[in-house]
């Protein structure tokens, strides 16, 4: 164990060195992109979740509660990695306490991500293979369970370590350090869990998602099936596999940034090499949500757009959804 704690101090140490060095040799230009480009699309879910919220419709149906939770979890994920990206640049030390909070919070809301996906294809299946059952299978309630088990099981891990790293080094939570999630690591079986839970819920929702749309496509070839809902449902869940591919991404972003600080032989590269990591790999896939799901969708879409020129139409669009 304490060969462990030595690896990841040491780890640490190395990367904290490379951010001083990238903040003295150059500008922040590319920090401000990163955090502009953060801040824009956490207003374009604000404005995609105000939307939903303004119509009793879309606040009653599971799958526009499941949209909701999914704009909102995308925006507490886009401004806790955004923090950790400014304050890791800055080399700020932040009580063990709060780090350990923003550690839970990045790890859960990432595996939220995937799992929400999940749901979605299930509800788009239920409407499709069992129209007349959606309604009594796919309640309210029924929704806001499914939400609450997925936080469950997506803060399991975060929750383990900080729980283990309590019992290992109580004291050492009243000192300030620099926020990464390898400081709570002090066992190997603690990565170990960290990523295999990721490749299950991973393998899980893939399977999920894959049998939903052949059960769609089924469905469509039906001569009782309505047509038209069973394509766009088809075509929604061929989304939720591509963004399902994004999701993956984030999960493995600890992977990447560990592999990156072996492989890269200056500061400078890897400083570059974070920076395509963090965009591509942690704020795109939280950036797609509104702009795969809603503008798509011809009852939000209207409404969105509404509120994006500040209501300055004449007549507030109607909404039908389905």
């Amino acid at each position: 164990m304490a060969s462990t704690n030595q690896s990841s101090e040491g780890s640490a140490v190395v990367h904290q060195q490379m951010f001083k060095v990238e903040l003295n040799e150059g500008p922040l230009s590319k920090l401000v992109v990163a955090i502009l480009m953060s801040l824009l699309f956490i207003c374009i879910n604000s404005i995609m979740f105000h939307t939903l919220m303004s119509k009793p419709v879309f606040r009653e149906l599971p799958r526009y509660i499941l949209f909701a939770h999914m704009l909102c979890n995308d925006t507490v994920q886009l401004w806790i990695v955004s923090l950790l990206y400014i304050l890791s640049l800055n080399v700020q030390k932040i009580p063990k306490a709060v780090c350990s909070l923003f550690v839970v919070i990045s790890a859960t809301t990432a595996r939220v991500s995937v799992l929400n996906l999940g749901l979605m294809s299930l509800e788009r299946y239920v409407a499709i293979c069992f129209p007349l059952r959606h309604s009594e299978m796919a309640t309210q309630k029924m929704t806001g369970l499914s939400i609450a088990i997925i936080w469950v099981l997506g803060c399991i891990s975060p929750a383990i370590d900080i729980l283990y790293a309590m019992i290992v080094s109580p004291t050492s939570f009243k000192d300030s350090m620099f926020c990464t999630r390898e400081r709570f690591i002090f066992a190997p079986w603690q990565r170990d869990v960290f990523e295999g839970l990721n490749g299950f819920f991973f393998v899980a929702v893939t399977a999920i998602i894959v049998f939903t749309y052949i059960s769609v496509i089924v469905a469509a070839r039906s001569a009782s099936a309505d047509k038209e809902s069973a394509k766009k449902a088809q075509r929604t869940v061929l989304l939720h596999l591509g963004q399902l591919v994004l999701c993956l991404n984030s999960l493995l972003f600890g992977t990447i940034e560990r592999a990156l600080a072996m492989a890269s032989s200056s500061s400078r590269l890897f400083m570059d090499l974070r920076y395509v990591n963090f965009l591509f790999v942690l704020i795109l896939p939280r950036c797609l949500s509104p702009l795969i799901y809603g503008l798509r969708d011809n009852a939000v879409r209207p409404l969105f757009l509404y509120y994006v020129r500040c209501g300055t139409q004449k007549v507030k669009p109607s909404v039908t959804a389905h």
